[in-house]
């Protein structure tokens, strides 16, 4: 049994502590106090992950020091792992809460690129900890609600130290819960992170009635795009054809589930964006990451206009149907394969 801390208490992080509290001895932190005891008193996430009881097992905290200590004071034989739940706008403040201290590992959950400075997680982490602390991105095809209910799930868990890929996959994988393990850390990242930018733009095409067949295209065609910012970035092509390239495109452009997606179905509705996020009451990773991925590709100079067309709708006041039509109207001869 294996001491296990995941910080950040809302949906993917209590679901990952759900699935891995019945082979570990899992501490569960999230900084409101006050969501932490009515989570505690309910014995369910009531804010975030609704309809899913937490297992006698799980133990909840909103200290901050003893939530680390769980992990600092664990015995490394038997491989503690500090688990990251938190968006990608928190990751930096989190890790700055690290900084200085001696901990084992740090393994994140947050898909997207950190606006204002376009990194990718792994490089937050690396400026923020340095080169020293083991570091692994953990992502796949996953909704929440599904992991808590135990449900079968494949994650991809990508780091440079074989050793913490190792033991990642030795603490998470088991029951319903499958963990594969890759050293493409960048791959892995941005095949994450656009994912949620093209699930905008496929329940976009949904809402507008478009068809079954404009939906395949632009997942499709969204594939290619990740494929393309990847490569740029020095991920390997190989990558966006596994677990958290494809198969994370086709789960969030096509599950109901999906946040993103009906952030796109809303924007189909002609609904604003203010009201869109206020509705869904969750944070929808792809609103920010498409303004942060078409200035990082406008800086590469990859080619990504659905992602440009996402982005045009959302913060530069476009018609989601007139960006349809232009799609539509681009020059195949003109456009990268």
């Amino acid at each position: 049994m294996n001491k296990i801390t995941v910080l950040g208490a809302g949906a993917w992080g209590t679901a990952v502590a759900i699935a891995v509290a019945a082979r570990h001895d899992v501490l569960l932190w999230g900084r409101n106090a006050d969501q932490m005891a009515a989570t505690e008193a309910a014995r369910e996430n009531t804010t975030y992950l609704p309809g899913q009881p937490l297992p006698a097992s799980l133990r909840l905290t909103a200290d901050f020091e003893a939530a680390l200590a769980h992990v600092l004071d664990a015995d490394p034989d038997e491989a503690p792992l500090l688990i990251a739940a938190c968006p990608v706008a928190g990751l930096r403040p989190l890790l700055e809460q690290l900084k200085g201290r001696a901990i084992p590992n740090v393994v994140w959950l947050c898909k997207g690129f950190e606006y204002g400075t376009g990194l990718l997680p792994h490089q937050v982490v690396r400026e923020v900890l340095g080169d020293a602390v083991p570091g692994a991105a953990l992502s796949g095809p996953s909704f929440a609600q599904e992991v808590a209910r135990g449900l079968p799930c494949a994650l991809a868990v990508a780091s440079t130290s074989r050793a913490l890929r190792d033991s990642v996959v030795a603490t998470v994988h088991g029951g319903n819960l499958r963990v594969y393990a890759c050293d493409d850390v960048v791959g892995v990242e941005v095949g994450g992170a656009v994912k949620n930018v093209l699930a905008i733009a496929t329940g976009t095409a949904d809402g507008l009635g478009l068809g079954l067949n404009a939906r395949a295209a632009l997942i499709t065609r969204g594939l290619a795009e990740i494929t393309r910012l990847g490569m740029a970035l020095g991920g390997q092509a190989s990558t966006f054809m596994g677990l958290t390239g494809m198969g994370d495109l086709i789960l969030t452009c096509t599950g109901d589930l999906s946040r993103n997606r009906r952030v796109g179905l809303a924007l189909a509705q002609g609904k604003p964006l203010e009201t869109i996020v206020a509705e869904l009451g969750h944070v929808a990773e792809g609103v920010p990451c498409s303004k942060a991925v078409r200035d990082l590709a406008a800086k590469l100079g990859v080619d990504m206009p659905i992602t440009n067309a996402v982005a045009a709708v959302l913060f530069d006041g476009y018609d989601a149907a007139e960006m349809a039509k232009q799609l539509l109207a681009r020059d195949p001869r003109n456009e990268l394969a």
